[in-house]
This record gives C-alpha cells, sequence and structure tokens, in this order.
C-alpha cells in the first residue's frame, strides 16, 4: 500500500537537499547513459557489418581460379588453372553437402545494351539458374533463368529494375528484345536485390549461351555453392573436398593456396558473430562497471546522509519508529534518486542515438543504432536492482542505529 505521508517527507528531503541529490543522481544518469550509448553503438555497428553479407549468401563457398606457386609432379609453378564446364559438372555431381551449384563465365567489362534506340552500359553476368540462391535475387516480374535455358543455350535476359528503369522508361519489359553487343535476347524476368542499386543494374544470361556467343568456348572463370545449414566444420569439409577434386583435374598440389582461392562465407559469418558477441560482451561489462561505480557513489553519499540524520533517526526511533521503517525510509529514497536519474539518463541515451543515427545517414558501417525493448526492460530492472543495492548498507546502517547513542550524538 502506498504511503503518501512516507513519499512526501522523502520528497521534501530531496528538495532540502538539490546539490547532494543531483550529484547523487548525476553518477547513475551518466552510468545509463554510458550502457545505452555503448549498447546502441555495438548494435549500430553490428549491423553496419551485417549489411556487408546482405548480398551473398552467408551459407556459400566461392572459388576462383589463381597459379600455381609450387612445382607438382614436374610441373613448373607459374601454370594458369582455368576452370571448365567439367568442373562444374564434375563438384556438383560428386560433392556431398552442395545445395547448390552456379558457374560464372566473365564478359569483360561494362557491355552496351540498347532496346528500342536507347542505350546504356551494364555489367552483364552468365550464370547458371542456381545463382539466384547465391545472390538473394528476388525476381519481381517474370521468372529467373531455368534449365532448359542453358541446355538449349536460349538468348534470354533477367534483367535488374535499374536497368529497366533506365532502358524501358516505364513500359513493359517482359517479352521485349534487348541488344547485348548486338546480339538480341528476349526479356523473361525483372529482379531486384538486396545489395542495392548497384546489384539491380545487372543482366543475367545463360552462360552456355554466353560461351557460345562471346567466344567463351568451355571456359569458367568462378564457381560458386551453398551448404545448406552445415556448420563450420562440415563446410570447412566441403571446401577441402572441392580443392581436392579441382587440384586431381588440374594437376596441381592441393596445399597450393594460390592455385585455387576459396572463400568460406560460413566462416566468415560465424567469425562476425562470434566478434559481434564478444563486443556486446565488452560493451555489457564496461557500461555496467560504469553503472555500478555511479551506484558505490549513492551508497557512499546516502551513508553521509544517514550519518548527518542520525539524530532525526534516534527520534523516530524512540517514538515507536521499527528497525523495518528506517530501512524503508532509506531504501525508498535511494530507488527514487536512482531511478529518476536512470530515466533520465535512459532518454538522454536513446536521444543521443538517435542524433547520431540522423548524422550518420545511410552509411554501411555503421547503421541504425538503437537499443532494442528487451534492452529497454533490462535497463529498468537494473535500475530498480541499482537503487536497493545503493540503499541497502546506508538503510542496515539507519536501522541499526541506538536511540539513546543518536541523541547523545551532535
Amino acid at each position: 500500500m502506498l504511503d503518501v505521508d512516507t513519499w512526501q517527507e522523502i520528497l521534501d528531503t530531496v528538495r532540502k537537499n538539490k546539490l547532494r541529490t543531483f550529484l547523487t543522481g548525476f553518477s547513475v544518469a551518466w552510468g545509463i547513459l554510458m550502457l545505452v550509448v555503448l549498447l546502441g553503438s555495438g548494435q549500430g555497428l553490428s549491423r553496419g557489418v551485417e549489411y556487408g553479407f546482405r548480398d551473398d549468401a552467408t551459407n556459400s563457398i566461392w572459388m576462383r581460379s589463381g597459379q600455381t606457386s609450387v612445382p607438382w609432379k614436374g610441373l613448373r609453378p607459374g601454370r594458369t588453372v582455368q576452370f571448365t564446364n567439367e568442373d562444374y559438372d564434375v563438384l556438383r555431381e560428386g560433392v556431398r553437402g552442395v545445395e547448390h551449384i552456379t558457374s560464372r563465365f566473365f564478359l569483360r567489362g561494362t557491355l552496351t545494351v540498347a532496346w528500342h534506340g536507347e542505350t546504356s552500359s551494364f555489367d552483364v553476368r552468365s550464370v547458371h539458374p542456381d545463382h539466384q540462391h547465391l545472390e538473394k535475387t528476388i525476381v519481381t516480374d517474370g521468372r529467373f533463368l531455368n534449365p532448359t535455358d542453358v541446355d538449349e543455350h536460349r538468348k534470354v535476359a533477367v534483367i535488374g529494375e535499374r536497368v529497366k528503369a533506365q532502358l524501358f522508361k516505364g513500359a513493359p519489359a517482359l517479352g521485349e528484345y534487348i541488344e547485348i553487343k548486338g546480339v538480341p535476347f528476349q526479356v523473361v524476368g525483372v529482379f531486384t536485390d538486396e545489395g542495392g542499386e548497384g546489384e539491380q543494374e545487372k543482366i543475367y544470361i545463360p552462360i552456355s549461351t554466353a560461351q557460345r556467343t562471346y567466344g567463351g568456348a568451355n571456359n569458367v572463370a568462378m564457381i560458386m555453392m551453398t551448404v545448406g545449414d552445415a556448420s563450420v566444420e562440415e563446410s570447412q569439409a566441403i571446401a577441402k573436398d572441392v580443392r581436392l577434386r579441382v587440384a586431381e583435374r588440374h594437376d596441381f598440389d592441393p596445399d597450393d593456396k594460390r592455385a585455387v582461392f576459396i572463400s568460406n562465407a560460413v566462416v566468415e559469418f560465424q567469425r562476425f558473430v562470434d566478434l559481434m558477441g564478444g563486443i556486446r560482451a565488452f560493451v555489457w561489462v564496461i557500461g555496467v562497471g560504469t553503472l555500478l561505480a555511479g551506484v558505490v557513489g549513492v551508497s557512499n553519499i546516502m551513508m553521509i546522509a544517514v550519518k548527518e540524520r542520525t539524530k532525526e533517526i534516534g527520534i523516530r526511533k524512540a517514538v515507536g519508529a521499527t528497525p523495518g521503517s528506517v530501512m524503508a525510509l532509506v531504501l525508498q529514497e535511494a530507488i527514487l534518486v536512482t531511478g529518476v536519474a536512470g530515466y533520465v539518463g535512459l532518454v538522454a541515451g536513446v536521444g543521443l542515438l538517435e542524433l547520431m543515427s540522423r548524422s550518420l545517414g545511410k552509411s554501411e558501417m555503421f547503421r541504425n543504432p538503437e537499443v532494442d525493448l528487451g534492452v529497454a526492460v533490462s535497463a529498468t530492472l537494473l535500475l530498480v536492482l541499482a537503487g536497493a543495492v545503493a540503499g541497502f548498507f546506508p538503510a542496515r546502517r539507519a536501522a541499526a542505529i541506538r536511540p539513546v547513542e543518536a541523541l547523545r550524538d551532535e
């Protein structure tokens, strides 16, 4: 039950000691402010790094060719490893754990693309249908490439939203023919991409068509695959199997890291998760440590306050106040000061994060620094606990005061 008289007395005490109350609350407010800002900044950094993974599947393995750097079976170093369609077939059929796989043949540089007199230059990528799962491509109209397109060397294209906007100027694109380096391709789909506007300026065509049309022969520049929900260890085993099979086909030392470059997104993403977990733990330690320093300050000042009110407390106990009521009085004052000051720090911290978010704009490395509901609830509980801890020892000391000694002490 709310004791109005007790709270009125606490408020009177606070008003009479404004400077002491301000100094007491400031340390707590500063601790909460630092905790909120550090947590929000950590969240912003985490989202920034996560944003860097937005375009490619986080369960993917990417492989591109290089040059041998060590001799192998009488062969000299410095040989270029050239992937072929057969490498793609061997990996697709022989490696266990591969979910989706695609290869890519590079059409060097940006190519001129035309439609009814409108021309522009875009990056054209020749791929297999599974490439859609590697790049998180979202088809908004029509369809993506399919196996029949590849098998029959069809001249079809899937264009990005930005390509459509620049070439077609609002006109329908599906079924229309665009010229890529003078060769007509029928638009069968339009896509968007989480990678942003740059990725939406791409055009996808079947790899077999590109190899035949643009002189690619049997060559492949890159091979990429996803590995489902494989763990880090499982993905590393798959990458090792891929390297061994490619090394066997192209006669190079499997331990030659420069012959074939393999990037394992599963490993990279797990490193990011571990790093962010470490940063969050560090931020909590620093924030809570700062808050605890404030709580210690509150406790010390409350100790001084109890000392100053020794005679008052003695009179209270002499006229019948119980140790429990004296403890409650001091605890409630401590909780009130820490609670109000803490919420001031909480609001100030959220405001500062909002200011940081607006000033940084659309930074890719630091995005949306904010605290979620769970953190706010945790901070609230922390405030109540901090107030109780800050007031406990002074309250216990106050409850232990003997009336006779208190009345004798000036």
